[in-house]
This record gives C-alpha cells, sequence and structure tokens, in this order.
C-alpha cells in the first residue's frame, strides 16, 4: 500500500536510502533531513514493513524533483518503484507543476514512465545545492530525465 510517510517512518526510510548510498547509487540522507522532509516522501507499506520510498522535492514553481527512490531488496521488479514514482506524478499535476525531473542510473526505468533524458545543464543551477555534497562532484555520472506533465 502507498501511503504519505509519516514521523515513525524517518529510520525505516533512511535504512532504505543507506543501502543503495552504500552502492553509490544515490546520496545519502541524514535522519535530520529526512525528519525535515517527511511531508515530501511517500512509502509502500507490507506487513507493517516499509520496503519502498520516494519523495517529491518541490524546485521551483513549475519544477520538482523525484528523489530517494527505493525499493528493499527482494522486493525489486513487482512494481513498487514505479507505483511510486507514478504516486508523485500525480501529486505534482494536482500541485500544477508543468515539469518533473530524476536524475539516475536507471534510465531505462524512467523510459518506461514517459520520462526522456535531458542535459544537466537543462536545469536550474538552485538544485545542484545537495550535488555539491557529493563524492562524485563535479564528475556527476548520473544521467538527468524529464517529463512534461
Amino acid at each position: 500500500m502507498i501511503r504519505r510517510a509519516r514521523i515513525p517512518d524517518a529510520k525505516a526510510i533512511q535504512n532504505l536510502l543507506i543501502t543503495y548510498a552504500k552502492d553509490g547509487l544515490m546520496l545519502p540522507r541524514s535522519l535530520s533531513d529526512i525528519y525535515e522532509g517527511i511531508r515530501d516522501f511517500y512509502v509502500w507499506e507490507e506487513g507493517g514493513a516499509v520496503i519502498g520510498t520516494v519523495c517529491l522535492q518541490i524546485c521551483w514553481e513549475d519544477l520538482a524533483e523525484v528523489r530517494s527512490l527505493a525499493v528493499a531488496e527482494g522486493h525489486e521488479g513487482r512494481g513498487v518503484g514505479r507505483r511510486l514514482v507514478e504516486a508523485c506524478l500525480q501529486e505534482a499535476r494536482a500541485l500544477g507543476l508543468k515539469r518533473v525531473f530524476a536524475l539516475t542510473y536507471k534510465p531505462v526505468f524512467f523510459g518506461k514512465l514517459g520520462f526522456h533524458e535531458i542535459e544537466k545543464s537543462e536545469l536550474p543551477h538552485k538544485i545542484w545545492r545537495d550535488c555539491m555534497k557529493c563524492v562524485k562532484f563535479p564528475e556527476c555520472d548520473e544521467i538527468a530525465l524529464s517529463i512534461d506533465l
């Protein structure tokens, strides 16, 4: 079941994200950061456990980012990630946003959802504040994709 994240979900969200961060697939997020942005997160819960998460972060009046998409090991390939991203896109439309982007190592996954590859230079500089914390900056090898709503 997909639902909005709640305060008690923060540690489970962080544990999911840490798994991907350790593999260099996303930036780690501190527990404090997750608490501050908990209203931006969705979770997929099964049997009382959080097995997936995603965040929709508003960047500008017409732009948001899908970020922190993570699905627990053993639950991949079941549509959890797709449904979480779709929840973000539905919210983005309801908010009147015109475009959503993602920085990812999984462009095929996002492509199946209607995203198309773009140059990172098309994104506003404001979004790079988190990138500057990354060990890969400025040699980022993530792929930028976006979808027009």
